[in-house]
């Protein structure tokens, strides 16, 4: 039995769920927005999937995005903006269900199928890379590009890219560059390669098979990992705890990629000096910590970051007026001191992240 597409109760449709066979299909249904998250949706989807994990009908999940540029574009920035121009309260609420939302999705214990085709950033990530099964196409386009708008990856996103082989993690985080299909595989944020013209087959499959097999007869070999090719002036520019060090490297690195690494020396010059050094610190910190203590290490950030000046003009000159001219504070990575950076990872108190389950999580 197939039910027709139904909007969550109070976010005017802007999340869809379907009941098609024995899959439960949630669609994020904001496409003018790249599908971009909201308070309303991760309420929803987080009711929604803490209810199919105990229907014995639904066999298992699956999210996508509307629309034909991506699954997400991480959480609505421009709400966050005006959040935080209030005092920044609504944004620290919505984390807390978003973080609890990422780690339901880490241990969902049905197979949470994630179609990661075209943009999957920041928050989108959050949805989809903590999955069982991640599938991305030709048309993937991820990052977690937060050093931009001066703030550092969350949903999880440090302990990921810790995880990376090498330092290819350490050169996402920092330059926050998109990233393709293939090079998400090599990152280990997903783990199958679809063409992007036979996801439709594989969700018609999904309907009455096992994810197993009908992923399994729609992967494809993928196309070569830019990152990994790169491998070698990545894994030695990285390897400092010391931003200040990275830069040196990057720039005066002589082998093959050194143009490349000068490009990745620009690109982090240009990104908020406190969200870089930061990011890096929390990249180093969050090894060896379950998905649940990196959420609180960010959650912790997140707040200091909603405090600090560089995320609202991150985002005022990226989104709001667009000059993508942000005047940061200190404007140098060797004017932010490691006391500042400490002060992000200082204990909340009686504000720390709280994941335990409430009446409508899944026990």
């Amino acid at each position: 039995m197939t039910d027709s597409p139904k909007p969550a109760a109070d976010n005017q449709a802007e999340v869809l769920f379907e009941r098609r066979g024995r899959l439960g299909v949630m669609t994020l249904n904001r496409p003018q927005a790249v599908n971009a998250l909201t308070a309303g949706m991760v309420d929803a989807l987080l009711e929604q999937l803490t209810a199919w994990a105990d229907d014995d009908g639904v066999a298992t999940v699956l999210v996508r995005g509307a629309g034909d540029r991506g699954l997400c574009a991480g959480g609505d920035i421009v709400a966050i903006y005006q959040d935080m121009l209030a005092g920044g309260g609504l944004t620290a609420d919505f984390w807390q269900v978003e973080y609890r939302l990422n780690s339901l999705i880490s241990r969902y214990p049905k197979p949470y199928v994630a179609l990661m085709d075209g943009l999957v950033l920041g928050g989108g990530v959050g949805i989809s890379a903590h999955g069982s099964v991640r599938v991305v196409t030709d048309r993937t386009r991820m990052g977690m590009p937060e050093t931009t708008i001066g703030f550092a990856p969350d949903v999880g996103g440090t302990l990921l890219l810790s995880r990376a082989p090498g330092e290819a993690g350490t050169h996402a985080a920092l330059t926050g560059a998109h990233l393709s299909g293939a090079d998400a595989l090599h990152l280990g944020l997903a783990d199958h390669f679809v063409p992007s013209d036979r996801l439709e087959d594989l969700l018609v499959a999904l309907e009455t098979e096992t994810a197993e097999a009908a992923v399994a007869r729609y992967s494809e070999a993928p196309p070569p990992s830019a990152l990994e090719e790169q491998r070698d002036w990545i894994n030695n520019c990285y390897a400092s705890d010391d931003a200040e060090e990275i830069i040196r490297r990057l720039r005066s690195f002589d082998g093959e990629g050194g143009e490349a690494a000068r490009i990745a020396a620009d690109t982090i010059e240009a990104k908020s000096p406190t969200a870089v050094k930061v990011t890096l610190a929390s990249l180093r910190r969050v090894k060896g910590l379950t998905l649940d203590e990196a959420l609180a290490q960010e959650y912790r950030v997140g707040l200091r970051f909603l405090e600090a000046p560089d995320f609202r003009e991150g985002i005022r000159a990226q989104v709001v007026d667009k000059d993508r001219t942000p005047r940061w504070r200190p404007p140098t990575l060797a004017e932010v001191l490691p006391q500042q950076v400490e002060r992000f990872f200082e204990p909340l108190g009686s504000k720390e992240l709280d994941l335990q389950l409430k009446e409508t999580d899944h026990a």
